[in-house]
Parts: C-alpha cells; sequence; structure tokens
C-alpha cells in the first residue's frame, strides 16, 4: 500500500511500453454516493492512479472549472473527513492507488497526525498539497512516512534550477510538472521550450515525471509524452464527468497507451 502501490503501478504500465495518465476528479462533485462507481470506471478504463480533489473554500491552484466542481461538492456538504470515510468503506474493492490533493489547512484543522491515520486506514496512497512549500515540510513529512503516504511535488516552470533540483530529488510517487503559469484549466497550446524542461525533469528526478495543468486533448497527450513519462489531466475529466462524457474521458487515457 502507500507508496509502494503507486510504484507498482507505474511499473506497471512502463513494463508494458505505455505512458502513465492520472485523471483528476473532484470527490463528491454529484454526490459523494457516486465516487466509488467514478473510481472503478476509471480504473477500469486504464487510469494508472487517480488524483482526488478534496473541495475546499480557498483552492489557490485551481482553474474555474475544478472550482466549480468543488463549490457543487461543498453545497453538497463534502467534508474531507466524508471524502476518507467513503474511501475507507470502499478500500477492499479498489486496486487503483489514490492520491488525494488538498491543502495544508484542512490537514492542519483535522490534525495531521490523524489525517496521516485516517488515510493510510481509507487506503490513500499519496498526497499532492500545491500550498506546501519545501520549507514547511517538515510539519508532515515524518508524519506520512510513518504511514508509508507519498508526498507528490510540484515542479512549477518559474522556480529556479536549484529549487527543480532539490524538489525532484524531494518528490515520491511522481513529480507533477506543472505545464504553465497560473491555474488549472484547459488550454489550446504550450510553451515552446516545454519539451525541454520536461526532459531536464527527468534528469533531475529518480520519480516518474508527469505533466500536468492544461492538458485536454488526445493531442496534447500524445506531444507531451515524447518528452516526460505521463500525464495528468483535470478541469478535462472533470467537465466530462459532469456533463456525462465517458467516451472523452477513455478516448484521453487511450491516447497515453503506445
Amino acid at each position: 500500500m502507500g507508496k509502494a502501490k503507486i510504484d507498482q503501478a507505474f511499473k506497471q504500465v512502463f513494463d508494458r511500453g505505455d505512458k502513465a495518465f492520472v485523471p483528476y476528479i473532484m470527490a463528491g462533485d454529484g454526490g459523494l454516493d457516486q465516487l466509488d462507481e467514478q473510481l472503478a470506471f476509471l480504473e477500469e478504463a486504464g487510469a494508472t492512479v487517480v488524483e482526488l480533489g478534496i473541495a475546499f473554500s480557498d483552492p489557490v491552484a485551481d482553474g474555474p472549472t475544478i472550482q466549480e466542481a468543488g463549490l457543487r461538492a461543498l453545497a453538497d456538504g463534502v467534508s474531507l473527513s466524508a471524502v476518507l470515510e467513503t474511501l475507507k468503506k470502499s478500500k477492499t474493492e479498489r486496486n487503483i492507488p489514490i492520491v488525494l490533493m488538498t491543502y495544508i489547512n484542512p490537514i492542519h484543522t483535522y490534525g495531521i497526525e490523524a489525517f496521516a491515520k485516517s488515510c493510510e486506514e481509507a487506503g490513500v496512497d499519496g498526497l499532492i498539497i500545491p500550498d506546501l512549500p519545501l520549507e514547511e515540510e517538515g510539519l508532515i513529512v515524518p508524519t506520512l512516512q510513518e504511514n508509508e503516504i507519498a508526498l507528490i511535488r510540484l515542479a512549477a516552470l518559474t522556480s529556479t534550477e536549484e529549487r527543480l533540483t532539490e524538489i525532484a530529488k524531494r518528490t515520491e510517487g511522481f513529480l507533477y510538472a506543472v505545464t504553465v503559469t497560473g491555474t488549472t484549466g484547459a488550454r489550446a497550446s504550450f510553451q515552446d521550450d516545454l519539451g525541454a524542461h520536461l526532459a531536464a525533469l527527468r534528469e533531475k528526478s529518480n520519480a516518474p515525471v508527469l505533466a500536468g495543468f492544461g492538458v485536454s486533448t488526445p493531442e496534447h497527450v500524445r506531444s507531451l509524452t515524447e518528452h516526460c513519462d505521463g500525464v495528468i489531466v483535470g478541469s478535462k475529466i472533470v467537465d466530462s464527468l459532469y456533463k456525462n462524457d465517458r467516451q472523452t474521458i477513455q478516448q484521453l487515457i487511450a491516447s497515453a497507451r503506445q
């Protein structure tokens, strides 16, 4: 379980000669009673890992589509504890690794040790915390390590080489390479030197490098995975799930197969 489960999932994908595909969904968008079925669908469609967002009132990294999904979940009364309880109940029925994306404030409110224990009990394998800087990681990393939960770091385009090297060295599970400046959301294109940036991150990182933010078409997936180990797709997945357009999701996941 935990970090080892994520590592194994990536190994299986790479052993097949494919690239990794990590869909992001908002927990509780459409109701928490839909979550188990949504995770089962993504697993069946061939996702490597699922990134599961937790609705938060101040989502600094999220673009409009994901913010709206979070507001719908909050309006339905979805909470961090309710998500963890739902995951705990279906833990034995799931094989796909789960990575929670949340912010440091809800974790503090929950209690760091209690949160890590609840994650372990719920079968959460990793965490993405966009507003946790390297300098503050000591608050949570030892507790996560005790519970074998991976902390996935984000590498921003605006970071210095020195900082990118440190982030790449520390990351667990995979390195989340942010492909744009700003928040999440579908985009038409990426900057010209992105391929070189992703290739440089692969040189620095012992973990797989996945490109995320703005990835929304099979063409994006195929183009980006020429330079990295896989992609993370959020807004397009969230929007497609909301519209019950499952075919688009299946096509996106299939585009990571080589």
